[in-house]
């Protein structure tokens, strides 16, 4: 989200979450086009989206927008996701999976994370429009609530149900969902948080 109009717009659907991305190089980038006045906190929970950023960059965006959370979807390390959780930020952290994902390695950061967020691996950090094997989420073992992510479309809503993965609190619907980059269709966003609140019990972002 980038654009003040569509952003009042999509806050009207109540959305739980509502990403702003702070990664230079992502077309969703929110440049000098975000203002902290479209924030509007009674609507949901704003989530900064960040991708290698120092400890410092995260700590002044997060002051100066009144983030709720941020979304680490780089590489960042256990020691720079501790550093973080220690300003008493609250952290999403974004994991590119795999058929070959070792689970056992996103244990470290558990104790630190508000929210895992799966999405698919790719070339770039997220925003690739692709699924995953949701099948693989059965290995995740952790009580951590997570979020999911990757190409999810309005036809998913169904199978995302059956998945019946009680730690599933929180879909992310991104691409399938935007006329361009940062620009989503506002019809068809409160189409489909409205089939997530009526037939299941997730959340959207």
């Amino acid at each position: 989200m980038k654009y003040p109009k569509n952003i009042q717009a999509i806050q009207q659907s109540k959305p739980n979450f509502m990403g702003f991305i702070f990664y230079k190089k992502s077309p969703r980038y929110v440049e000098e086009k975000l203002s902290a006045s479209f924030l509007n906190k009674s609507a949901c929970k704003n989530v900064g989206v960040f991708v290698n950023s120092s400890v410092k960059e995260i700590k002044t965006l997060v002051e100066n927008y009144d983030l709720d959370y941020v979304q680490l979807h780089g590489d960042e390390s256990l020691n720079s996701v501790k550093e973080i959780f220690n300003t008493g930020i609250k952290i999403i952290k974004a994991i590119r999976v795999h058929p070959d994902f070792d689970w056992s390695s996103i244990r470290p950061f558990t104790p630190f994370v508000d929210y895992f967020l799966f999405d698919t691996q790719g070339k770039s950090y997220g925003g690739n429009g692709y699924k995953f094997d949701w099948k693989i989420l059965k290995n995740y073992k952790e009580t951590k609530p997570f979020i999911l992510s990757g190409g999810i479309g309005p036809e998913d809503v169904e199978n995302i149900k059956a998945l019946e993965i009680p730690q599933l609190e929180v879909i992310d619907i991104n691409s399938k969902f935007e006329i361009e980059p940062g620009l989503k269709d506002e019809k068809l966003v409160k189409t489909m948080i409205k089939k997530l609140k009526n037939e299941t019990d997730i959340s959207s972002k």
